[in-house]
């Protein structure tokens, strides 16, 4: 059975006041079996990584520069983040690809520079309304999928995570139905299975888009959703502590 991950993506929010009030109560929760995380904005890394040291709370970064190291002005390597504790970095968000640019070919440089370096990349994939509505879901998480795979080998998922973010659903308040969550979730791995090596099973599929405390048990219990990408719930810590122990 695969183990439920339950990551936090803070996005461009964060303050000194906003650690100190929700991870203390994050500290003091048990998970159970589940694997949760954080991912705040780079400035704030050390100081969570500080703050939760010696706890089972993960920390993931949001976005990582695709070069090791050099002339990129404002940008964060993987080695930085490797050496302030990072598990975790998420990578092809649609928010980096809608407003940043990032094409499917700098989200595999990035994907491959994570794992490269041990860390676990979170692809994060999904389509807009507009690609839904033209029946066009598989044919966009597919490209984005096979566009990881052909810059890296049919084992580029072999320790990595896949978040199904339908950008529809992304800050919107809308969420897709646990059916139709589920449907994306057992596409992509069969999809999976057929193009890449290694056991599409073990592969956690998270879902992100609205997930919150109200609907997290049900979509949680699909049988190929292993837990959820959270974003403006995980700056509430009574909302992210139910997520969690929704998944635990």
């Amino acid at each position: 059975m695969r183990q439920k991950i339950i990551l936090g993506n803070w996005k461009m929010n964060g303050s000194r006041a906003l650690l100190a009030s929700l991870l203390p109560p994050l500290l003091r929760e048990s998970f159970g079996s589940a694997r949760v995380g954080v991912c705040p904005p780079v400035a704030y890394l050390g100081q969570v990584a500080a703050i939760i040291e010696g706890s089972s709370l993960e920390l993931g970064a949001q976005n990582v520069n695709e070069h090791d190291k050099g002339a990129y002005t404002g940008e964060t390597s993987v080695s930085m983040l490797k050496e302030l504790g990072c598990r975790y970095v998420l990578v092809g968000h649609s928010e980096r690809r809608q407003y940043f640019g990032e094409t499917d070919a700098i989200v595999a440089e990035k994907f491959a520079i994570i794992r490269r370096s041990g860390l676990i990349p979170v692809l994060c994939i999904g389509e807009t309304q507009e690609e839904r509505d033209q029946d066009q879901t598989d044919q966009v998480v597919f490209r984005q999928i096979d566009a990881v795979q052909a810059h890296i080998g049919s084992d580029a998922f072999a320790n990595a995570i896949i978040a199904y973010e339908p950008v529809w659903a992304i800050g919107t308040g809308k969420t897709a139905t646990p059916a139709q969550a589920q449907d994306v979730h057992q596409l992509i791995r069969r999809h999976i299975a057929e193009t890449a090596a290694g056991d599409a099973e073990s592969l956690p599929l998270l879902y992100g888009g609205s997930m919150k405390a109200a609907n997290a048990a049900e979509l949680l219990a699909m049988a190929d959703i292993d837990g959820g990408l959270v974003g403006g719930a995980s700056l509430d810590s009574r909302e992210f502590i139910d997520i969690c122990r929704a998944a635990a």
